[in-house]
């Protein structure tokens, strides 16, 4: 049970398909700023649908909106405690330089995790040996 969870967290960490393990969830690079949200329609391993129904990843904004709460109580406390409270400009300016550099790194992980626990998928080590017709 323990190496399943772990197999699970580092494809996820590494945005890999959550069947096989090993199709990327991302055709561009992240620092490809037109095209970080592009998915293909399915993994190029293993042939799993990338979008188990129309809108799915609505509800990904959700998991960004807790990752953007927490970047903000985070960076909140440190620069408290780092430039001992200083002006309103001083958060506002770092927040929102953060939030825009790591939009692309969020919104990819926030659907990740969206796939992967509400996907209705799981890891599948045995998916080659099943019958399943590869995709060309």
């Amino acid at each position: 049970m323990a190496t399943r969870i772990d197999s699970n967290a580092m494809a996820l960490l590494a945005l890999r398909c959550p069947r096989c393990h090993q199709g990327k969830l991302f055709t561009h690079s992240a620092l490809n700023l037109t095209k970080f949200a592009e998915m293909p329609a399915q993994c190029p391993v293993c042939g799993q649908s990338f979008e188990p129904e129309p809108g799915f990843y609505f509800g990904s904004m959700f998991i960004t909106y807790g990752f953007n709460v927490a970047m903000v109580l985070g960076l909140g406390v440190l620069i408290y405690y780092v430039f001992g409270n200083p002006d309103t400009w001083v958060y506002v300016s770092v927040v929102t330089v953060a939030a825009l550099v790591l939009a692309p790194l969020v919104l990819r992980y926030s659907r990740a995790m969206m796939l992967y626990w509400f996907g209705g998928v799981h890891y599948d080590p045995k998916w080659q040996n099943q019958g399943r017709v590869m995709p060309s």
